[in-house]
């Protein structure tokens, strides 16, 4: 299969953790995506992985985690599930398959977990990147998210995706794509909003701010100056908070600079080498 693509699951206490992992280098590199796994996880995704990231595959194996699965529970239980117990299952997960340390790259939520991770787990982490995120909230990302978990609680999939999709791209590249909308909108529509919302939730009560001083390992945070999710300012909050650690601002994108810049992942490859 492409760049050696495969699919897993690894067993936790009460339920399992799906992933996929790619790619011929010797070294490890932990990919951890955003919020857009409560709507579409990692499963069946490893070889449109493995091509989407092929440029790391020659260096890193690189796995890419969901979070754990029946999330849906906590929502019929009224339980929360927070992104430190996600960094925990994470790091047992990592523990499982035998991966000491590794290079790790968050997105979005994944940077939020990402944090804790190395905050309770520093041996795991060898460096970090931290993409598109914030360490605690802001009014912001506070007003987006109570936008985004009333449109799930109403199960109104349509307008939720196009409201991601506004707040998280630039301009010029939506007025190239606003016209696949009425097909964007149909694909990838889950049976119900329940996990989503568990890890919007979690995403609304992130504030790992006052333990940021434990992140040791050489740390690079990126994100977008128009960034109308979590803000540039969180960004920059971020980057001060961390000991070690590098700041690169995208003059004019937004949330999903991480899809739009075409040195995104050359500039992530450069830092992690």
């Amino acid at each position: 299969m492409f760049w050696n693509a495969k699919s897993g699951s690894v067993n936790l206490s009460d339920t399992t953790m799906d992933y996929v992992t790619f790619g011929t280098g010797t070294q490890v590199l932990v990919m951890i995506p955003g919020l857009g796994d409560g709507l579409t996880t990692v499963k069946g995704m490893a070889a449109a992985m493995a091509y989407t990231y092929r440029m790391y595959a020659k260096v890193y194996k690189v796995y890419v985690f969901s979070r754990k699965n029946n999330l849906e529970m906590y929502q019929d239980l009224n339980q929360t599930y927070t992104t430190r117990e996600m960094a925990d299952d994470l790091a047992f997960a990592l523990n499982a398959l035998g991966i000491g340390s590794a290079k790790v790259l968050g997105v979005s939520q994944g940077g939020m977990i990402a944090q804790y991770l190395a905050i309770g787990h520093p041996s795991l982490v060898d460096k970090l990147v931290l993409a598109v995120t914030l360490s605690r909230q802001n009014a912001t990302v506070q007003n987006v998210l109570s936008g985004w978990l009333e449109l799930a609680r109403q199960g109104d999939y349509k307008a939720l995706m196009i409201d991601i999709a506004e707040k998280s791209y630039s301009e010029a590249y939506l007025k190239k794509y606003r016209r696949l909308y009425p097909i964007l909108t149909k694909i990838g529509k889950p049976k119900d909003f329940r996990r989503f919302l568990t890890q919007a939730d979690a995403c609304a009560s992130h504030n790992a701010y006052a333990l940021l001083d434990r992140i040791l390992c050489p740390t690079l945070v990126i994100g977008g100056s128009c960034d109308k999710i979590v803000s540039a300012a969180a960004s920059v909050e971020l980057a001060e908070q961390i000991r070690n650690c590098e700041l690169y601002l995208y003059e004019g994108l937004g949330h999903a600079a991480y899809e739009e810049a075409p040195d995104f992942n050359s500039r992530v490859m450069q830092f992690l080498m």
